[in-house]
């Protein structure tokens, strides 16, 4: 018998294609142990995910282990039957999976998720199961567990689904937790509640965990012992101080460097010098053929002024018996030209749905929206709204979801320009292979689907599309929030360069703060639908007005900050 919950000792895995053998893990070893926290960062395709999908048996097909032993408290895992890999998963290791999605059924209420998977470990009666689904939902946070057992999937926030998810991973009591980006999504407030929470498993319960993330914050933070990853090898691993403290390998010492810090703002930001990652963007070549823009900041180029949004939660035949859920609260700011507005709060404060009413993809209940001079919140003129939408375009947050998967990127980034008329015939597809050669992706990219391209090509491609107009603004909708540093680095510099060179005005929203720090001039702090305050950056990070902005930023995952000369340098 060994203390060692988890033990994995040189583990390959391939996976064969048609043209070659891709390798996705190799020659990787790393422990855990009861009550310990190891953590695996590196970019993505890196191999972090592939090895917990390996210890839990969950690799896709044709993926397999070629090498090494995994071996769960002395007895080796690696394998095993199907059947044997079913009472071993979920029982004794669980997963929490990134995507919280994709891991709940959306025909189910939470309670009836809850109990199925409690009743399949545990032999207790069905009220028994619904307490404990009830303390589980109480446990990871969530307000009002009496309500929301009995909701769906589709009525709570990002979030809140996440933590639904880590409240299915505990239901079992497992030895072993694998929690694959369980934080990516999530705002600094309920990022801090679930770190707080695999902390104090870990420290009460003993649970080991593996902890999947490319937030070097997070990792700094929350963990005992780091295994860096690069290219499925493991370059640097050891105790967390040490590693963040004195990095030894170049790569280790780029993902450092390549950190947004909350107390310095770079002109640009440190990209991954390691490995000739860099890729170049083409700024000046797009910004010759840009129209010139007179960002006169005398006055607002956008106001915002009381805007309301109800959504509605109960039907009734008379209007006393429907019940509305207000996620945006009279709701006031202006936009000059030229500024990058940032917007920060936590999950369901109303930072998206401001977006999704200023882009008109949510009408305004009460208030109006002044774009330019001209009210745009209740454009009922066909010509006027589409002029409006060809000068108002959006990245999103995932750039998977947003990208047809199946139209070529050539047609992706043609859309727009098509239907706003704007170029015709061949002048379309030279247009698109400008703008993907333009954002660093090659014009050889253009007859590819998004499947075939990484998390930060996918979001280059969402940033040619939204380029495809020239558009005089830009909303980000939390552009970066899947992304691992050293991609973050790369879209955050695009962005720069466009408001720099372009004269772009964009309204940005993030959770991520010190990210908001480095590219916001002023920011909103938003909190139940309503503006708790409003400052220039650097204020609000030196001298915040509320308490809640003051949480906010204390509750930030902090790096020992590098030197200021070291990051500049970088920069």
């Amino acid at each position: 018998m060994t203390d060692t919950l988890l033990d994995i000792k040189d583990l390959t895995v391939e996976f064969p294609t048609r043209r070659k053998v891709f390798r996705a893990v190799n020659h990787a070893s790393l422990t855990v142990q009861p009550g310990q926290i190891h953590g695996l960062v590196g970019e993505s395709g890196a191999g972090k995910s592939t090895i917990g999908a390996a210890v839990l048996g969950l690799l896709e097909r044709p993926g397999h282990i070629t090498a090494g032993v995994i071996s769960f408290k002395g007895d080796q895992i690696s394998g095993l039957d199907d059947e044997a890999m079913r009472k071993l998963r979920g029982r004794r290791i669980s997963m929490i999976f990134q995507d919280p999605l994709t891991s709940l059924n959306p025909l189910f209420t939470v309670k009836e998720q809850l109990v199925e998977t409690i009743l399949a470990h545990h032999d207790i009666s069905d009220g028994e199961a619904t307490k404990r689904a009830r303390d589980l939902i109480d446990r990871v946070g969530i307000p009002d567990p009496d309500t929301r057992l009995n909701q769906y999937p589709h009525q709570f926030s990002g979030g809140m689904r996440q933590r639904v998810v880590i409240a299915l991973a505990l239901c079992s009591d497992p030895d072993v937790i694998i929690a694959d980006e369980p934080t990516t999504a999530l705002d600094v407030a309920v990022q801090a509640q679930i770190l707080d929470l695999i902390k104090e498993l870990a420290r009460e319960r003993q649970v080991g965990v593996i902890l999947v993330t490319h937030d070097m914050g997070v990792i700094a933070e929350t963990t005992d012992l780091v295994t860096v990853m690069y290219d499925g090898e493991p370059v640097e691993s050891g105790p967390t101080h040490e590693i963040m403290g004195n990095p030894q390998h170049p790569y280790t010492k780029s993902l450092i460097a390549a950190v947004p810090r909350p107390t310095l703002k770079l002109h640009r930001f440190p990209q991954i010098s390691y490995g000739g990652r860099e890729t170049r963007f083409a700024i000046e070549d797009l910004a010759r053929n840009w129209p010139k823009t007179d960002n006169d900041m005398s006055k607002p180029l956008f106001q915002i002024e009381g805007i309301t949004k109800r959504f509605l939660l109960r039907k009734g035949l008379l209007p006393w018996d429907r019940e509305y859920f207000t996620a945006v609260d009279s709701v006031s700011f202006d936009i000059k030209p030229g500024e990058v507005f940032g917007v920060v709060g936590e999950s369901g404060s109303g930072k998206s749905t401001v977006a999704r009413m200023i882009a008109g993809l949510y009408n305004v209940d009460e208030g109006r929206i002044t774009f330019d001079g001209q009210v745009v919140s209740d454009l009922s003129d066909k010509a006027a709204l589409n002029a409006y939408r060809q000068d108002i375009q959006m990245i999103f947050q995932d750039p998977f979801s947003s990208l047809n998967p199946r139209m070529r990127v050539d047609d992706i980034v043609a859309e727009p320009i098509r239907h706003h008329r704007l170029l015709a015939g061949d002048a379309i597809d030279q247009r698109v292979r400008e703008l993907l050669d333009q954002v660093g992706l090659g014009a050889e990219a253009a007859l590819k689907f998004p499947h075939e391209f990484s998390g930060g090509q996918r979001q280059r491609i969402s940033i040619a599309r939204a380029l495809a107009t020239q558009p005089r603004f830009l909303i980000c909708d939390e552009p970066t929030s899947a992304l691992d540093v050293s991609i973050q680095a790369q879209i955050l510099n695009i962005l720069k360069d466009l408001q720099e060179h372009l004269g772009l005005t964009m309204l940005f929203i993030s959770h991520d703060l010190p990210v908001v720090r480095q590219m916001c001039d002023r920011v909103a702090v938003m909190k139940r639908g309503k503006i708790a305050e409003i400052q220039t950056t650097d204020d609000l990070f030196a001298n915040p007005q509320t308490d809640y902005a003051r949480e906010l930023l204390e509750l930030m995952p902090r790096l020992d900050d590098l030197s200021t000369e070291n990051l500049e340098a970088e920069s």
